[in-house]
Parts: C-alpha cells; structure tokens; sequence
C-alpha cells in the first residue's frame, strides 16, 4: 500500500439543523484508484465539493501531498491538482475538443489565442486517453462515452495528481463502461490517483485498490477492495446484513386486447449523433411491465419521445384500444393517459429550486387552483402527503427543496407526479440512474405495484439485472430496430445480451 496522497481528518460541514458530515476520515493511497460508497444522503457529495474547493468544511483538517489542503474555489483545488469530473459534464457543447479542454488556459502568442499549438497539445492529450478524437470536432457531435474523454482530457491537461470521478459510468453503454475502466487502470499506472464513486459495486471489485464508505455522514468502513466482498459492501452501505433485492412474480398479462399497439413506427434522425428508427412494431398489455433492452444509441428513449408526443414519427401508426391516435405533442399524450419519466430527470424533469410539493402537483395543477388561478395550498400539501406516505418519500417537510433529495427521492417525486393524474401508460426511462442499491429495489417494487393496480407499464434500462428483475416482456433494440421479444424462461441474461448486439435477428 501506498502512502496517502490525501488525508482527511475529522471533516465536519454543518447546515442549518443538518450535520451533512460528522468527523469523517479518509485516506486515498498515492497511485491508487480509491472508491468513495454509500447511498444517496450519505454525505459523499459534501465531501467531494469540500475537496474540489465548492465548499468549505465546519471543522477538520486536509493534508494533500504532505501539505496543509484548504482550497478557497475550484481554481484553488485544480491549481493544488485535484480535478473533479462530475456526473453532469461541465463541457460547453457548441465549441471544439481543443477549446474545451484548455478554456481559460488557452496558449498564447503576442497576446492572442495560439490556435495551431492548441490543437496539438489537445491532440496529444486525446492520444494519450487512448482515442482518437479530433480537437477540432464541436463537442455536442461526440457521444456521450466521448465527451465523458473530453472531461479527462482537460484534467490531464492540467497536471491532475488527484482525479475525482463521479458517477462516470451512469450514463455509459457496456463497452464505453469498458472502456473507461480500461483508461482509469492506464491513468493508475501512469501515477495518477482517483477517487471513484460510483453505486456499482461490480464496477469498484473490478477496479479500485480500496475503498470508504458513509452512511449518514460519518464513516462507517475503510479497507482493501481485496479483503472484501459485494455482499459485505452492500452491508456496510445500506447499515443490514443483506441487499434488498427485488424479483417481480411470474405472471401473464392478457395477450387479447393490448392497451398500446406501435406499427411501423419509423423516425428519421438529424444530426452527426442522431438516433434513427427503422419499422418498430410493439404491444403493450393492459397491467403488465415491458421492459425494453438495448445499448446506448439503440433508439429506446427515441422510442419513449416517440410515444409521448415529445419527437414526431416519420411514419407508422400508435394504437390506444385498438384505435389509432395521433399524438402530436405531450399534451396529447399526457390527455390519452399516457406519462414519461425522462431518463435525466434533472435536466428534464425536475425543478430544482422549487419545493418537493410543487414538483410533484405540476401535473395537477388544474385540479387544484381556484380563484384567479391562485393553487389551494392546503390541497396541494395534502396530496404530497398522501404520496409521501404511499411511495416512502424521505423528505423533511413539503417545502424542502427538490434538488436537496436525494437521488432516489427525487424520482419518487416524478414518479408520484404522474400517478396523480392515474395513468393507463407509464413510461419510465433509466428507473435507477444515481440511485443508491436501497432505493433502487424501493423503486423496483413500486413498479411492479404500479403495474399490479392495472396501470401498463414501459421500463427502459441500461443494466440488464434490473430489466430482467422487474419485466414480464423483454423487447431488445439494436441500431434503431428491434432484434427480438422474450418472455418466460427464455428472457435469461444471454438471450438478451445476445439480441442487444450489432447483427442479432429476431
């Protein structure tokens, strides 16, 4: 084992009635890749803004590189070489590789911008993640697993001794995800240490030297990742002997009479990055959970859009009962009884300034103002509680700020928004992303909860444990078509993981 790179020693950041950390202790060994566990609420955020300069503690001592650490911004940190790499890229979409990576640092010669030297140092930082991206290239054309490349390149670019990476591979595909780790092991090699947080665990054995764990803001476990197990993790972080888990009860839905037909359903897309639909033909039985399977760019929330009215199809027909409906926006949608929970919910579904009831009453709004257009406050708390109670919301009140909560929380609140309205058809795109393992089979169960009261149910998921957990049908979609549909024995790991690549036939 190393010596630390970074040590904290009884770190305590306070808020207003909250004790986010309470003396906690960390050590991450120089040349390491270090994982930072526990479920949302844990206190892992506060002390990820603590050492990238966002915030500052109560009380505690830093040490980085055997000297004293407390950064006044994120300036102050990334000069003293620790660089964080956030879930939500921090990248500005509509300039190039090479801009990205050196804003505000950018070569100069006689004062202006030295274009030409830009382009090669980028170039030469690219190569050294192992992908050949052009420095010229406009950052919003790059896939997503690319420009997550583009967000390590300009930490190397500032001589990084210490990366943070949080929640890197959320939002990946399987070989991006494969990728990354591949990068993270050569960056370890070449002496760089990270800091890894992420609520996969298979992701950390496969990767981390040793790990920490918080629960409730203080520690609560330290080790070697080889002296550990899955299971004895899950223990540590969730504060019991086992992980919840969640496995939906065999069960056939009516087969007669779908609630939702797709035929033909084609879409065109635009674009260097632009996902295209080809012939799409699906059901969806009244009261069942069809989950949809698929790599990242296969069309899955293409489809979603699709379906809700947020894209237009090029052709192809949506039947509701066996009628042909036009939905021309989610206002149409949203009147057919049909609801979508986006798969980015704070970027495209939350409020985040805003309070937890006002979150979840947006939907209902026309129920509940009355004169003048002024919301019945009174009736608007009743039905937050009346969801807080049903889905175990963990909030402090109805006031707390949405963007407070944590992950799992809040796609509660999105998820109690549309059962306000009493769907036919929900559509839940990414279920779990963030969402920590005790939350997560929460969220399983009350899908199938959902489904269970006659609502059908749309679960569109990058991991395929949670696809084959929660459905009763598995449709799988590679390269904007779908490759095949199980059920039954036959929706297995293998059989799924086999249509979801390049080149499966039905």
């Amino acid at each position: 084992m190393h010596a630390p790179l970074l040590k904290v020693e009884n770190l305590t950041r306070m808020f207003p009635g909250v004790i986010a950390l309470g003396g906690v202790d960390l050590e991450v060994p120089e040349g390491e890749i270090h994982a930072l566990l526990g479920e949302n609420g844990a206190g892992k955020s506060t002390l990820l803004k603590i050492l990238s300069g966002a915030q500052s503690a109560s009380s505690g001592a830093i040490t980085f590189a055997g000297e004293s650490y407390e950064p006044s911004s994120p300036i102050a940190a990334q000069r003293a070489g620790i660089v964080t790499i956030y879930q939500e890229f921090s990248l500005i979409p509509d300039i190039t590789v090479a801009e990205n990576i050196f804003l505000g640092r950018q070569p100069l010669r006689n004062g202006v911008v030295d274009w030409d030297r830009m382009i090669q140092l980028a170039g030469d930082i690219c190569r050294r993640v192992g992908r050949t991206l052009d420095p010229r290239a406009i950052v919003r054309d790059l896939s997503v697993g690319d420009q997550q490349l583009v967000e390590i390149s300009r930490a190397l670019s500032m001589d990084a001794r210490l990366i943070i990476m949080d929640e890197p591979t959320a939002a990946l595909s399987g070989p991006e995800v494969t990728r990354l780790l591949e990068l993270m092991r050569a960056l370890r090699a070449d002496g760089v240490t990270i800091i890894f947080v992420s609520h996969r665990l298979s992701e950390v054995m496969d990767v981390c030297d040793s790990y920490t764990v918080l629960r409730d803001g203080r520690l609560v476990g330290a080790g070697r990742v080889a002296d550990t197990s899955v299971a004895r993790l899950v223990a540590s972080i969730v504060g019991r002997e086992s992980a919840p888990t969640f496995k939906r009860a065999a069960r056939k839905a009516d087969a007669a009479s779908p609630l939702l037909r797709v035929e033909n359903l084609s879409y065109a897309g635009h674009g260097a990055d632009a996902i295209s639909l080809h012939d799409i033909n699906l059901e969806v039985r009244r009261g069942e959970v069809l989950g949809i399977a698929g790599l990242v760019g296969a069309g899955r929330t293409q489809l979603a859009r699709l379906i809700f009215g947020a894209e237009l199809p090029s052709r192809g027909t949506i039947k509701l009962d066996g009628h042909a409906t036009t939905i021309a926006s989610p206002r149409d949608a949203i009147a057919a009884g049909i609801g979508l929970v986006p798969e980015d919910r704070k970027q495209q579904a939350l409020f985040l300034d805003l309070s937890s009831s006002t979150n979840l009453s947006v939907t209902t709004l026309s129920g509940l103002t009355g004169w003048f257009g002024w919301v019945r406050e009174r009736q608007e708390k009743r039905l937050f509680q009346d969801f807080r109670k049903k889905l175990a919301i963990k909030v402090s009140s109805s006031d707390q700020l949405v963007g407070n909560l944590s992950g799992g929380n809040q796609q509660k609140i999105i998820l109690a928004r549309w059962l306000a309205l009493k769907p036919r058809l929900l559509i839940v795109d990414e279920p779990t992303r963030g969402v920590d393992v005790g939350a997560k089979a929460e969220i399983h169960a009350l899908l199938c909860a959902i489904a269970d009261e006659g609502v059908s149910v749309i679960v569109i998921s990058s991991e395929l444990p949670e696809i084959l957990a929660v459905s009763d049908r598995i449709v799988v979609m590679c390269e904007g078509r779908v490759t095949g549909e199980l059920e039954g024995e036959a929706a297995n790991e293998t059989n799924v993981a086999r249509l979801m690549l390049p080149g499966a036939t039905h």
